[in-house]
């Protein structure tokens, strides 16, 4: 009989993986993570453990080790298929060996295989990786690391070997995560905010340039770990020559030096005060099984897709008169509300309303190829620029086929994506953004959806940035190959990263300049930054890493593009360059095998999956029911314990707690209480006004009859609807302003075409009825 010593499974078995530690180091907006996991066999037989797990989407995978008693064995980097032959020889031999490599289908899923571990023996395993912190829409610099892998939908015939998972409930993970943080900045760092519970951060210096972080003990795996970071003075330009690593050859990528340009474009406040009164936009809803669950267990009534048609109602209600829009919804099949895009008015609006009161998330798997092949394939419309809007919880297996989609469709549409709930692949959500000109958004912990997505409305409002070109000024006998694909879209306060291999060396000048020409609302601008020539200091090769990652996707891509039309040369050169600088990609994987190991390994392997914490149980009975009674293909990942919830509260081993959980797993969310803002919002006409009616005054807290009575008698009812409803929301709703901000503007924009008499006298009048002292300026009046 097995030894069931240690900590085990839900279906009772042992798991080798006792531990996991997270070292982060951040410097400006770059960070280097160190991952440390450690692994104890102790059963009675030799295990193979194998573990399935997310990483960033854009995550330069550069070290791979493992310790075994006193010995480091150093991974090498080696093609795929190479690799999984080594381990699979050195496991057949009886000799230990440690594989890790990226999903084909999906950049942000990783496999690690640790072989033969004997009985009682321990493994430490070290990864390590450099990403760039995303910016968000408030300045902040978002790291995430992930920490639940939710099931990816793979639909039915596309390709892709499988990979399974093993996924557990949060609260049965059964190892344990210990995350801390060091910061370093060239610019004071202000604050840090997480969606988990954080010791208070520390200060390490007085000027406030260097801090370390660190998760409160007890993280309980229901949730990514994110930590958003705020510098002062965030957009500053930036500019790194990193020296080439001194073993390397001189002409090649890592032997040469490296530049990384950080720019921040600034748009003149005019160009940025106006908004595009023209476009056509175009959302795409997930109403997938798991949009079903609550956006966070804080607030059990608020489900994914109640949060998606709040956030449908306020997009729609701030758009501009003159432009067009429609509506698709997915699942495993897709629908749209119109035929093609219409033109806003408060008919079309009042229809597109009325079907997304009626939106669920009962469509089934999440298969979003099929409405993104169904929305390029309509046509453009004249002078109306389309922007797409898509809206998922991330869970797709077809990763790559989907961006590369978009990047085929890139010229015609700008993307901006959001994904929602724990667990959204980053890589989908990121690639979205990038691959269509955008910006990507993530709605975790207890974010509210709503401020993130009207920012991204506010990007898409934005006069669009054309004719963009990149020039380097150069010493003579030094120039630069440009390593990152062209920079196809600029929006204001958003990073714009370049990297450059510098080859060649001069003695004289030590610096250089780059300029990004484009043109702005018909007028031609430019943003110029200077740099030093002069390697900078204790980076290591961490801007080399960052570089070959950036080429590798960009190579990988074309790889997909061609359809092997090339004979496998692009292939050829992803692993070249993988194996050259060290960093992973799809057609590579990492291996090491500990040859000095005098005792072989004797008898077969008993496979250990370790199991990783899933998000899609928390969910209200119908979508939970749903899933587990179809016969989902999860084809690159598919969940193992998709069906288990009988079984984890069957199992005699949970405590009273882990019963309540599997309890609240299908139960029904309540009823959401009715937000005022939003009953107040739903009541505006497409053209902006209010109608004074009893709806209304309820909204307001007032009766139909004090709102009558209180009105001047020279003014009409819509412009005295409307004035109190801008009083109302600058007087109760400020907190919220970037939700209704654009709503409020299409309002007073209305007003000043009445030219109402006695709009000074409706303020003080509206003041005085609810109680608010909102001046007639702040109204925009």
């Amino acid at each position: 009989m097995m030894n069931r010593c240690g900590l085990i499974t839900v279906q009772k078995e042992p798991v080798p993986l006792k531990s996991i530690e997270v070292e982060l180091e951040v410097r400006d907006h770059v960070a280097t993570v160190v991952s440390t996991l450690n692994y104890q066999n102790k059963e009675d037989k030799a295990v193979e453990a194998v573990f399935v797990f997310p990483l960033p989407g854009d995550a330069a995978v550069c070290h791979f080790s493992a310790v075994v008693g006193q010995k480091e064995i150093v991974a090498e980097v080696k093609e795929k298929q190479e690799a999984r032959e080594e381990y699979d020889d050195a496991l057949s031999s009886g000799q230990q060996a440690f594989l890790l490599e990226e999903s084909e289908q999906s950049p942000d899923i990783f496999s690690m295989k640790v072989g033969s571990l004997a009985p009682g023996e321990s493994a430490s395993i070290r990864l390590e990786y450099v990403t760039e912190l995303a910016v968000q829409a408030d300045d902040g610099l978002r790291f995430c690391l992930p920490a639940v892998l939710n099931p990816r939908y793979q639909p039915q015939g596309s390709e892709g070997a499988s990979v399974q998972v093993f996924s557990v409930p949060a609260s049965l993970v059964p190892y344990t995560l210990c995350f801390c943080g060091r910061l370093f900045s060239p610019r004071p760092i202000c604050k840090v905010e997480s969606s988990c519970s954080l010791d208070p951060l520390q200060y390490l210096n007085t000027d406030q340039t260097q801090a370390t972080v660190k998760l409160a003990a007890g993280h309980k795996f229901d949730r990514d770990v994110e930590v958003v970071i705020y510098y002062k003075d965030a957009h500053q330009p930036t500019a790194v020559v990193e020296a080439g690593q001194t073993s390397a050859k001189t002409g090649s990528l890592m032997g040469d030096p490296v530049v990384m340009v950080s720019l921040y474009p600034e748009f003149p406040p005019s160009v940025m005060s106006s908004v595009d009164s023209c476009g056509e936009f175009v959302f795409l809803m997930d109403r997938s099984g798991s949009m079903g669950a609550p956006l966070n267990n804080k607030e059990r009534h608020q489900t994914r897709i109640s949060s998606a048609r709040d956030t449908l109602l306020l997009l729609l209600k701030s758009l501009p008169m003159g432009c067009y829009f429609n509506i698709y919804s997915f699942g495993s099949s897709f629908q749209h509300i119109f035929p093609q895009s219409v033109e806003y008015s408060q008919k079309t609006i009042e229809e597109a309303l009325k079907k997304v009161e009626e939106m669920e998330a009962n469509l089934g798997g999440t298969e979003i190829l099929e409405p993104l092949k169904h929305i390029y394939s309509q046509r453009c419309i004249p002078n109306q620029p389309r922007q797409l809007f898509v809206f998922t919880d991330g869970e797709v297996g077809n990763t790559k086929e989907v961006l590369d989609l978009v990047k085929k469709n890139s010229g015609s549409h700008r993307c901006f994506s959001f994904g929602i709930g724990e667990g959204a692949s980053s890589a989908l959500i990121n690639g979205l953004a990038k691959e269509g000109g955008g910006h990507a958004q993530f709605i975790t912990g207890t974010d509210r959806m709503q401020p993130k997505v009207m920012q991204s409305l506010r990007f898409a409002l934005q006069p669009a940035v054309e004719d963009i070109s990149v020039t380097w000024d150069l010493p003579k006998g030094v120039s630069v190959t440009v390593l990152s694909p062209p920079i196809t879209s600029i929006f204001q306060g958003q990073r714009s990263l370049i990297y450059g291999q510098l080859t060649g060396q001069s003695l004289e000048a030590t610096e250089g300049s780059v300029t990004v020409k484009y043109s702005l609302a018909g007028r031609p601008s430019q943003n110029q930054l200077h740099f030093s020539l002069k390697p900078a200091e204790d980076t290591g090769l961490t801007v080399h890493r960052l570089a070959a990652r950036t080429l590798i996707r960009t190579l990988e891509m074309e790889d997909r593009d061609e359809m092997g039309e090339n004979d496998g040369g692009m292939k050829e050169k992803v692993v070249q360059l993988s194996v050259q600088s060290g960093v992973s990609s799809s057609f590579t994987a990492f291996i090491a095998v500990n040859k000095d190991n005098n005792e072989t390994i004797q008898g077969p392997l008993v496979r250990r999956d370790i199991p990783v914490p899933r998000y899609c149980m928390m969910m209200p009975a119908a979508a939970f029911l749903y899933r587990c009674d179809d016969d989902y293909d999860f084809g690159d990942l598919e969940c193992s314990a998709c069906c288990e919830a009988e079984e984890c509260c069957d199992d005699q081993e949970l405590d009273s707690s882990d019963e309540e959980m599997c309890a609240e797993e299908v139960e029904a969310p309540q009823q959401a209480p009715i937000d005022p803002l939003l009953q107040l919002v739903s009541l505006q006409k497409a053209c902006g006004y209010w109608t004074l009616d009893p709806h209304l005054a309820a909204a307001l807290g007032k009766s139909r009859e004090e709102v009558e009575k209180s009105k001047p008698a020279t003014v009409n009812s819509e412009v005295w609807a409307t004035i109190l409803a801008l009083i109302w929301l600058h007087g109760f709703k400020m907190d919220a302003k970037e939700e209704w901000e654009l709503l409020a503007m299409k309002a007073a924009s209305w007003l000043r075409a009445q030219n109402a008499p006695c709009v000074p006298e409706c303020v003080d009048a509206g003041n005085a009825l609810l109680g608010c002292s909102v001046q007639k300026d702040a109204l925009m009046l």
